[in-house]
């Protein structure tokens, strides 16, 4: 297998708001929060028109895309033997990805990722993780990890405890790694833990300007680059209308974004340019290409609603 990924298993609901109900709800616009009670979860839910549910979470989508592409790819995450936990497990098979998860009854439901989408096409997510942020060491299928020529991790997965266990076993056993750094609210969450599997355990990590520069508390992207140089791996940025960036040792890559979209939901942008730089890697591109090929996928996935082609 190409490559395997291990994430959150979340079913995306998505709603359209107004400015409005992201202040009211004490939201922090364009970032995620973690919802713990099952019952706020619930009241936010209900005051909204749903406009689509999805089977989705960040490698996940990811995933699908590098399925869509041509590759062969499989997902690790934690579902519950619930209804949710069955849509979501058919809607990864529908997309020809492998699913090494063997689903049981839990105490908590499968996760859930309310996405809030404002007219100008920013998403602000609410996420319940349910069972899904359970994830252990026992989840972790050791065979495909080990057949596998990439596993690619999420850092919204990433926590104390179990959730740690599980991305060691991953990392330890693994070919090669990727990870993404997810979000700048995961960033500063766990900074300590985050630049040592960047600076010690990592291959390809992937991150926006804003995720990478509070990771290594940056005054200017000129320190980005010097760190990209010095941890001699392969850093990709997303740097939004700015474009896109690698570093691989000493050699730097840019392309900038594609003009003229008609843009109508952000969501799923970096996971989708995650899938479509890893297509580009796989198959041996240049790494302007590399870049070139995330960039088309983001694009196509930003002029649509949710985070799947």
């Amino acid at each position: 297998m190409q490559i395997l990924g291990m994430g959150n298993a979340i079913v995306d609901v998505i709603c359209k708001v107004d400015e409005n109900f992201i202040s009211q709800n004490n939201l922090t616009k364009s970032n995620m929060k973690l919802i713990f009670d099952e019952n706020e979860f619930k009241n936010l839910l209900s005051n909204l028109k749903i406009e689509k549910t999805i089977s989705g979470g960040s490698v996940a989508n990811s995933i699908v895309g590098l399925s869509q592409l041509g590759n062969e790819v499989g997902f690790i995450g934690k579902i519950s033997k619930d209804d949710l936990g069955e849509k979501y497990e058919a809607g990864l098979k529908k997309e020809n990805v492998k699913y090494f998860y063997q689903k049981k009854v839990e105490t908590l439901p499968t996760g859930t990722c309310l996405i809030l989408i404002t007219p100008d096409s920013e998403r602000t997510m609410c996420t319940f993780l349910g069972t899904a942020g359970k994830i252990n060491e026992n989840d972790v299928d050791l065979e495909a990890i080990k057949k596998s020529d990439i596993i690619f991790l999420e850092g919204y997965l990433w926590d104390e405890g179990n959730p740690k266990k599980a991305f060691d076993k991953a990392i330890s056993n693994a070919n090669k790694v990727a990870m993404t750094l997810s979000d700048r609210f995961c960033v500063d969450r766990h900074k300590n833990h985050f630049f040592n599997l960047v600076k010690n355990n990592l291959d390809i990590i992937f991150a926006n300007e804003d995720e990478i520069s509070s990771l290594i508390d940056a005054k200017s992207f000129d320190e980005v680059i010097s760190f990209g140089k010095e941890i001699k791996k392969q850093l990709i940025i997303t740097r939004g209308e700015k474009g896109a960036i690698s570093i691989c040792s000493e050699k730097v890559s840019e392309v900038g974004i594609n003009k003229d979209l008609k843009i109508i939901d952000l969501t799923g942008a970096g996971d989708l340019f995650a899938a479509g730089y890893l297509h580009g890697y796989l198959n041996n591109f240049s790494q302007e290409d590399c870049l070139k090929k995330g960039t088309e996928m983001a694009s196509k996935v930003i002029q649509q609603i949710g985070a799947r082609l």
